[in-house]
């Protein structure tokens, strides 16, 4: 059966009302009685299994080049970074810059960051220790991530500058992303000066930063070249920025609503490798990915033609009760299995970045959780959408100061 001519639940899963709470009430109950929706966009896939065969079919792509051609937007800058950027390739051309960037983006990069994201927590809370209140956003979430990822270029002393460019980068996958054109472009040829004078200066002065070796990597005679490093350069800026501070943001929200949690955790901070995983799995910050079917395909007896838009659920996939016991419970201490998450994706175009963001929360969590005690909301929370990145607007919260045992 075509899936236009089938009998679906409709969903406008852009509705801003569908946050917190709602937004998982309303997704679950639909997954309970079928594996996919209509929505005003496409299709959400709400089923697991469905959703994950659909990540790992070669028939399928992000359609990053066709959310700008839908605004009307077909050359410039912004097109064309985004049509040689990581995400917009499939087959042969993603599967060799994918290749490229894993060697250089290994879990190593990663380790030699985290004493140094110890020494930025230390100083985040050196700001706010004092106060018994904080806005997590601002004060915590979203600092860190852009510390982080200047740390990992090699970079540390731009951090801020870094943040403000990620801000004008994401704003790409924004629905009304022509609005803010100029600033994105602007954003765009300053990342893009940007990353040519480092380019310049790693291959005179090498270090052991990520930027050094995407400029020096090499694989059976294959290297990337400077434009190649100018488009992942800024997928790393954009990516690795509001993504975290919004997973770090959502883990402290919800401790904050589960203090029992947050106090098992303070005494005992070697949990916070739990914790984070359960954080990933309990609220996933992409909730919908979205995919262009470019061949026609059936799945459970669905067809869907070609050109059809899916966005595959990641918030119903964490919560499949025939994966996870009691899944709508959050409890750093359940036993979850090895079921993988879907947060990070899953197949192809599995997060490149995944590393890096899990020792930020997993930092973030053992460093604060002895420290921040009695953590519990201090006014109300406002959330984003959950269309694109589900961010924290704003997370006002009190807790009591104490030095860690």
């Amino acid at each position: 059966m075509l899936a236009a001519d089938a009998d679906l639940p409709l969903l406008n899963h852009d509705d801003p009302a569908l946050t917190g709470e709602k937004f998982h009430e309303v997704l679950d109950d639909l997954a309970g009685r079928t594996w996919l929706v209509r929505s005003d966009l496409g299709y959400l896939v709400l089923g697991r299994d469905q959703g994950m065969a659909l990540l790992k079919d070669r028939r399928l792509s992000f359609p990053a080049v066709e959310l700008l051609e839908l605004q009307g937007l077909t050359d410039g800058i912004i097109y064309e970074r985004t049509t040689n950027g990581l995400m917009a390739q499939s087959g042969q051309p993603h599967a060799r810059l994918r290749r490229l960037v894993s060697a250089a983006f290994t879990p190593r990069q990663v380790e030699r960051l985290r004493p140094r994201l110890r020494e930025y927590l230390a100083a985040l809370w050196a700001e706010i220790a004092g106060q018994g209140s904080c806005e997590v956003v601002t004060a915590l979430a979203r600092p860190l991530p852009s510390m982080a990822i200047a740390e990992l270029l090699g970079v540390p002393g731009d951090a801020a500058l870094l943040a403000r460019w990620s801000a004008g980068l994401q704003a790409v996958f924004d629905m009304d992303m022509t609005a803010k054109r100029a600033e994105i472009e602007a954003a765009y040829e300053e990342v893009r000066d940007y990353v040519l004078d480092l380019i310049a200066r790693r291959r005179q002065q090498p270090g052991e930063d990520l930027m050094s070796a995407l400029v020096h990597h090499e694989q059976d005679g294959d290297r990337l070249d400077d434009d190649e490093i100018i488009t992942l350069s800024a997928s790393v800026i954009s990516g690795g920025t509001d993504t975290t501070e919004s997973q770090l943001a959502h883990g402290l929200r919800l401790f904050a609503e589960h203090q029992d949690q947050w106090e098992r955790l303070g005494n005992d901070p070697a949990l916070a490798e739990r914790a984070s995983q359960e954080i990933l799995r309990f609220e996933p910050i992409v909730p919908f990915t979205a995919r262009l079917v470019r061949e026609e395909l059936e799945l459970d007896g669905i067809v869907f033609p070609v050109g059809t838009v899916l966005f595959v659920c990641a918030a119903t996939a964490n919560r499949d009760p025939q994966v996870y016991a009691d899944p709508g419970r959050f409890d750093i201490m359940a036993d979850r299995g090895s079921a993988q998450v879907v947060t990070f994706g899953f197949g192809a175009h599995f997060c490149a970045g995944s590393h890096l963001a899990r020792a930020e929360i997993v930092e973030a969590l053992a460093f604060l959780a002895p420290r921040m005690r009695d953590l519990q909301p201090d006014g109300k929370a406002e959330f984003g959408t959950p269309t694109g990145i589900y961010t924290m607007r704003s997370l006002p919260v009190r807790f009591t100061a104490r030095r860690p045992a």
